[in-house]
């Protein structure tokens, strides 16, 4: 032992995970011909073209998130991002496995969720509001922050159907992000919307880390990533090719997709 170097307490000790994920695995099904009718799976069944092929999204995948980090997923298109976020949120059961999540969750997963399009904005702030935990009168409480926050004083009462995507994005996030949550996740939605919003986006996100509170993200914006997040994972074909720095995540990342890129073209 380093005698410079001494032992650290028993209070002192590493917090417990927000996120932890050990040797998770997740299995789906996929079926030999796709069928939209019955009488299309009649004459499937008769042809024997009902089977399916079985194949792992997530294989053997471990790891741990503390409080206070920012932490990336990277990979191409099927590299089971989206199922991992989706187990993350509990939106999806492990095949084997376990994931635990501690604290508050906020799952920002896609474009208005949660939102009716035939409802207000007012109306749809409550509702979603509703669906990720928080009272009426909560809502209440913090209402007028979220509809500043996303500037949208003027449409509050119309309905969403009439907003533009960035209006929607707008919105969700300033509901997600005044739910106060312990753990933020979000799917593919940092890029999005005019570069005001993304600037207020970022900082608010960043003010969630110093607060001690876990920002989780996957994203193909690299560059959103590489801002946001001190640590990232890069997964592929399901597997967790990769965990550190971000900036050296990334850089091993562009290179592969470089060599792959050389290969096909060569």
């Amino acid at each position: 032992m380093n005698p410079s170097v001494e032992p650290r307490a028993a209070h002192e000790a590493s917090p417990e995970p927000v996120i932890e994920v050990q040797h998770l695995w997740k299995k789906y099904r996929r079926p030999h011909i796709k069928v939209t009718s019955l009488k299309e799976a009649f004459v499937a069944f008769v042809r024997g073209q009902t089977g399916y092929t079985e194949f792992w999204a997530l294989e053997d995948i471990s790891f741990s998130v503390q409080p206070g980090e920012a932490v990336g997923v990277i990979g191409p298109n099927g590299s089971g991002k989206s199922t991992l976020f989706a187990i993350i949120a509990r939106v999806l059961r492990p095949t084997k496995g376990t994931v635990s999540v501690r604290g508050k969750v906020c799952p920002l997963l896609e474009l208005g969720t949660g939102f009716h399009p035939e409802l207000s904005g007012r109306d749809n702030v409550y509702l979603n509001a509703s669906l990720l935990g928080l009272s009426h009168e909560e809502t209440l409480a913090r209402y007028h922050d979220i509809v500043a926050f996303a500037e949208l004083e003027d449409v509050m009462e119309a309905p969403v159907k009439t907003y533009s995507t960035g209006m929607l994005v707008r919105l969700g996030f300033s509901v997600a992000v005044h739910m106060d949550p312990e753990v933020l996740l979000i799917d593919e939605v940092l890029s999005v919307g005019d570069e005001h919003f993304q600037h207020k986006s970022f900082d608010r996100l960043k003010q969630f880390k110093d607060e001690g509170k876990t920002v989780f993200v996957v994203s193909h914006d690299l560059f959103a990533v590489e801002k946001l997040c001190e640590r990232s994972l890069w997964v592929q074909h399901g597997k967790l090719l990769m965990d550190g720095p971000t900036s050296e995540v990334i850089e091993a990342y562009r290179e592969a997709v470089a060599q792959q890129e050389q290969s096909v073209g060569g």
